[in-house]
């Protein structure tokens, strides 16, 4: 299938997926179109991974449809997969072989030619700042080397859909900002991205378009920064005081265009328009932080700020 501009690479119509009498996902509508960047966000247990298993093919669903590049998944996965490249949470790298080995022998899987894999695999270390580590073994590597070694030869078959779960996990901020530059430039040159992460400036970064899992449905989905003003508004006052003063605290703002969320010690306060009260209290008060709102902000609202189990 020739796929256009306006043709969705990925298309997910009334997804469902259940384990006994669990449902992980339910009835979800997903597209992903050429040269975006989607982020897949949810608290643990949403249905992120589950969905990402079931459009790679390693968890059937129960019913609905899902197509890749206009084929048929999992009838015409094997297909699909040459098209792909995936970055997935665990690291599976061989480690019996050296950081350029890895990339060649996966490139193999692909039928691609070996003096192909070599200029691939050679001007991928260089991308991904790994051409002096390319004769050492896995072990020898830092967690961040091996996030960039499982980047790099994600992208050895110059896949048009790159799948990203968790990209960044577990990795210092040095490690974490070299990979946000390197995926940048990827989105820059038209690569066509889903992104899960619980890092939210990492999808704030990132992805121009957000789609927000809870128990396995689409709470929200936009562009990021539009849901952010619209749902939460421009600023956060977080206030951590007694009980007796955050309630009077809430009757002072009454005349003014706040939403108010109150947790055991504090209030968020979340501002849509300029609010004197507010100024006033953010000096006289003493603990007490104004802050821009984020994506975080939005993600907390909607999925709640209780630890879920998985």
């Amino acid at each position: 299938m020739t796929v256009t501009s306006k043709t969705p690479l990925v298309e997910i119509r009334n997804l469902t997926k259940r384990f006994g009498d669990r449902v992980a996902v339910k009835d979800l509508d997903l597209c992903i179109h050429p040269k975006e960047c989607l982020g897949l966000l949810g608290p643990n247990g949403a249905g992120k991974t589950t969905t990402i298993q079931m459009l790679l093919g390693l968890v059937r669903y129960t019913s609905g449809e899902i197509s890749i590049f206009g084929e048929s998944i999992p009838e015409r996965l094997k297909q699909v997969k040459l098209r792909i490249g995936v970055v997935s949470q665990g690291d599976n790298l061989d480690p019996d072989l050296t950081v350029y080995e890895n990339l060649i022998v996966y490139a193999s899987y692909f039928g691609i030619e070996r003096s192909t894999a070599r200029k691939r695999a050679n001007d991928l270390l260089d991308f991904f700042a790994l051409k002096n580590r390319s004769n050492e073994i896995i072990q020898h590597l830092s967690g961040g080397q091996r996030r960039r070694l499982l980047l790099s030869r994600a992208l050895i078959n110059n896949p048009e859909l790159l799948i990203l779960d968790e990209p960044t996990i577990g990795l210092d901020p040095q490690a974490r900002h070299l990979i946000w530059e390197r995926l940048e430039d990827l989105i820059s040159q038209g690569t066509t991205m889903l992104l899960t992460s619980h890092y939210m400036e990492e999808v704030s970064r990132l992805a121009n378009r957000v789609l927000i899992l809870d128990e396995g449905e689409i709470v929200a989905q936009g562009d990021p920064k539009k849901m952010v003003a619209d749902l939460i508004g421009s600023e956060v006052f977080e206030v951590v005081d007694s009980p007796k003063n955050l309630t009077a605290l809430k009757e002072a703002l009454r005349s003014c265009k706040v939403n108010i969320e109150k947790t055991a010690d504090r209030f968020f306060i979340y501002v849509r328009e300029p609010c004197a009260e507010l100024d006033t209290m953010a000096i006289t008060l003493r603990h007490v932080s104004k802050r821009p709102a984020n994506l975080e902000d939005l993600f907390l609202k909607l999925t709640g700020r209780t630890l879920r189990e998985n």
